[in-house]
């Protein structure tokens, strides 16, 4: 049985796009030129710019604009600067041009995407997101089976795990921001926004029968889609939960439309 993949993220974003009930969960999204550059910094002021194709947080970069009451360096009255940050490094601009160029430099010449940045919520000062898992049960529906949260490691702009990110139960991470029956209520939007996005995707995508969504939750507790896997890890919900029949079920699904569980495989 075929598992069918879709790397693009810029093809998925646009799938979803289609659904004007799903649209306004997708952040304001782009690929990257100079004028999409320049445009979505006067827009946002915060943007992430990331390889439409890849895995583990590679190539993501973050770019904030700051006027000159908010810039480390002295600036003018008025004028503005650019600090762009990836890996762990920062670097400062004082022009949209210096900045394009250095990122084009990283970019070397692959697409790139460029997006309205989220100012996510944090657990103890580091910003984190959150992981819904979306299988085709053996009845042929969608269904979420799992939330993880991932917490970025200290001066990281990525939570995933090869970029020194940990794991989180969801109900740990949202007890700082809300009470337990908020956490329930977003925990039911997330399961259903979920089934939903896969429901849309396998209209552009019939083979689909697994996605990894990834979502932000912003300080007004919006929830926001950054992006889309359709080959999910699925060793966290082994790994993680004390309660085995999470993953027993992750993996009774997995194995029914034809996805092995029985040895490790690449995944993001």
């Amino acid at each position: 049985m075929t598992v069918q993949r879709v790397s693009s993220k810029w093809t998925k974003t646009k799938s979803i796009l289609k659904n004007k009930g799903l649209a306004p969960y997708v952040p304001d999204t782009r690929l990257y030129s100079f004028d999409a550059l320049e445009q979505m910094l006067e827009t946002h002021s915060f943007v992430y710019i990331k390889p439409d194709r890849g895995t583990y947080g590679n190539g993501v970069m973050c770019v904030e604009m700051m006027d000159s009451s908010e810039s480390e360096s002295e600036l003018p009255d008025n004028e503005k600067s650019y600090v762009l940050q990836y890996e762990t490094k920062k670097e400062h601009f004082t022009t949209i041009e210096q900045l394009h160029n250095k990122v084009n430099r990283i970019c070397q010449g692959k697409t790139y995407l460029i997006q309205q940045g989220i100012r996510m919520l944090r657990y103890k000062g580091n910003s984190f997101d959150l992981r819904v898992l979306v299988q085709k049960n053996p009845y042929g529906t969608w269904e979420s089976t799992g939330i993880i949260g991932r917490v970025a490691a200290k001066n990281k702009i990525v939570t995933n795990h090869h970029s020194g990110g940990i794991v989180k139960h969801f109900k740990v991470l949202m007890s700082e921001h809300m009470t337990s029956e908020e956490i329930n209520n977003i925990r039911k939007e997330l399961h259903t926004l979920g089934t939903n996005i896969a429901s849309q995707l396998q209209k552009s995508f019939p083979n689909l029968k697994e996605i990894g969504l990834d979502v932000a939750i912003d300080s007004n507790w919006n929830i926001w889609i950054l992006e889309v896997n359709t080959k999910p890890a699925l060793f966290p919900f082994k790994k993680f939960f004390k309660d085995q029949s999470i993953y027993q079920k992750v993996r009774k699904y997995a194995n029914a439309y034809g996805r092995s569980t029985t040895k490790k495989k690449r995944a993001n």
